[in-house]
């Protein structure tokens, strides 16, 4: 069985919980401007507040125990513990969020009133929800839009006719819901899928083909264009990605870029455009696409002084396993520790082949969990999920490429339906805030992965997940103190202190 970019997560993750959303317990809003976190002291005076999403059980980001520290000194072999060092700081956290694409957009306008505020309040309050700051859309169409569209007219090639007038319907008022949501503290960054066809070898938006070089300039001028137009609307675009998975041929819009197109196009057209145009401060993300080719890709476009002056950072997606094989993490460590200056980003995760009959499987959330955990230990400083609605359906999109969401609205009933996808990913962006630095978490059991995270208000957070069909007893242990905790099958818990 052939299995595409995305849907190999049907064959290694069956499906996942849906459900009415429950109150989440308040966690307080950390400042984001804070530009380092305070040092710890008196580890043993802090008490734990453990939050907990279970599987077989009604937890859902659950309050679920508060705990203290006693001392403990050098911990036995027999003894397992989840090792958190404060003193170890590594990056700064940019965001979590997800996906601000035409489908969810469409989708969010045929809620009712009062389902539309659920919503938001469920994905970008931190108190009521899970607090997302971090967000990415799509520059003109892709395969989650309604239909196929550009900016411009036919053959354009000067931009005269460039008009965002299709996303007033409803994209921009959906991601002006979402600035307003997050108080105007909203990192939102856009990608392209493909240039319009007259500009592409292919003369089609769609099955990959190739920017013609006769068209970077006008190609390039498209991305100032966007941001200018998008800023207009009272919507800050904070970057770019240079184009949304290059190496990809897909039935849906999509352009092919070797890793020379993306560095020539990059440091000849796109980065001089972007500063000739006053928009230099803005931040350009190379790749945008799998773990797999990452480190070929990454070394090829910085070894060009020219081009990697242009480049802020790396985004990378998780579909990788398309091929039969496991997510490959190492290669994002390897690119962090080649190019420690040049921060990583996660840009798209998601799974495909919606079918309703596959809902109540516990192993989607567990693969964000996995996906997320590993993710953020390599070095990502920032993690965006794919679209953050779509309907019961899996959709819109207009090439049947219909896909989960954490979570799903039915448009017949106007309902809201919470998947575990959404809680594994809250226990991160609820408690993990921007400005945020990772600090050393070292579990001493393989069946328990973790991270860890100061804030910058002093407050720590520490995600355990348990991926096993046993419960399992831990201590959380920092220096020389101790609490021990209970985690329960097929479980992640973040643990703030």
């Amino acid at each position: 069985m052939k299995i595409d970019r995305r849907g190999f997560l049907v064959a290694s993750s069956s499906a996942l919980v849906l459900g009415k959303s429950g109150p989440l317990l308040a966690a307080p809003e950390q400042p984001s401007d804070t530009p380092e976190p305070p040092e710890l002291d008196r580890i043993e005076a802090r008490e734990i507040a453990v939050y907990t999403t279970a599987d077989k059980t009604n937890y859902r980001l659950s309050a679920t125990d508060k705990l203290t520290f006693k001392p403990m000194g050098q911990p036995l072999e027999t003894q397992i513990c989840v090792f958190v060092d404060p003193s170890k700081k590594s990056q700064t956290i940019l965001g979590i969020g997800g996906a601000l694409t035409d489908a969810s957009a469409e989708v969010f306008a045929k809620l009712p009133p009062a389902k539309q505020q659920e919503f938001l309040d469920a994905h970008f309050d931190p108190r009521k929800g899970i607090g997302y700051r971090l967000a990415r859309t799509n520059i003109h169409s892709c395969d989650f839009s309604s239909g196929s569209y550009t900016y411009v007219d036919e053959g354009d090639k000067e931009l005269k006719t460039f008009s965002v007038n299709h996303d007033k319907q409803f994209r921009i008022p959906f991601i002006k819901r979402v600035v307003a949501a997050t108080g105007g503290r909203l990192t939102l960054y856009a990608s392209p899928w493909s240039p319009p066809a007259f500009m592409k070898t292919n003369s089609d938006m769609l099955h990959g083909g190739k920017l013609k070089p006769e068209f970077y300039q006008s190609w390039a001028s498209y991305y100032t264009k966007f941001i200018k137009s998008y800023e207009r609307e009272g919507i800050p675009i904070w970057g770019i990605s240079v184009q949304n998975e290059p190496m990809a041929t897909q039935r849906w819009e999509s352009c092919i870029y070797s890793a020379e197109d993306e560095r020539d196009f990059l440091k000849n057209y796109l980065g001089p455009t972007m500063k000739r145009e006053g928009l230099g401060d803005k931040k350009i993300i190379a790749w945008d696409h799998n773990r797999d080719l990452i480190y070929q890709r990454v070394s090829t476009i910085l070894a060009d002084p020219k081009a990697a002056q242009y480049v802020w950072g790396i985004g990378f997606h998780w579909y990788e396993p398309w091929s039969g094989g496991d997510m490959m993490f190492d290669n994002v460590r390897l690119v962090r520790e080649t190019y420690p200056n040049k921060p990583l980003i996660f840009t798209e995760g998601t799974v495909d082949s919606f079918k309703a009959e596959d809902i109540h499987n516990w192993r989607l959330g567990e693969y964000y969990g996995r996906s997320m955990i590993n993710d953020f230990n390599d070095g990502a400083v920032g993690w965006t999920d794919w679209n953050v609605l779509l309907d019961e359906k899996g959709g819109p999109n207009h090439v049947g490429n219909f896909c989960f969401a954490p979570v799903h609205a039915d448009t017949r009933t106007g309902e809201l339906i919470y998947t575990n996808s959404y809680y594994y990913i809250g226990h991160f962006s609820k408690f993990i805030r921007p400005a945020a630095r990772r600090i050393v978490s070292s579990p001493s059991r393989s069946a328990l992965l973790s991270t860890a995270f100061i804030n910058p208000d002093g407050t720590v957070a520490v995600v355990v997940m348990n991926k096993t069909d046993q419960k399992i007893s831990y201590f959380l242990w920092v220096d020389g103190n101790a609490a021990e905790v209970s985690s329960l099958p097929h479980s992640i818990q973040t643990l703030v202190f």
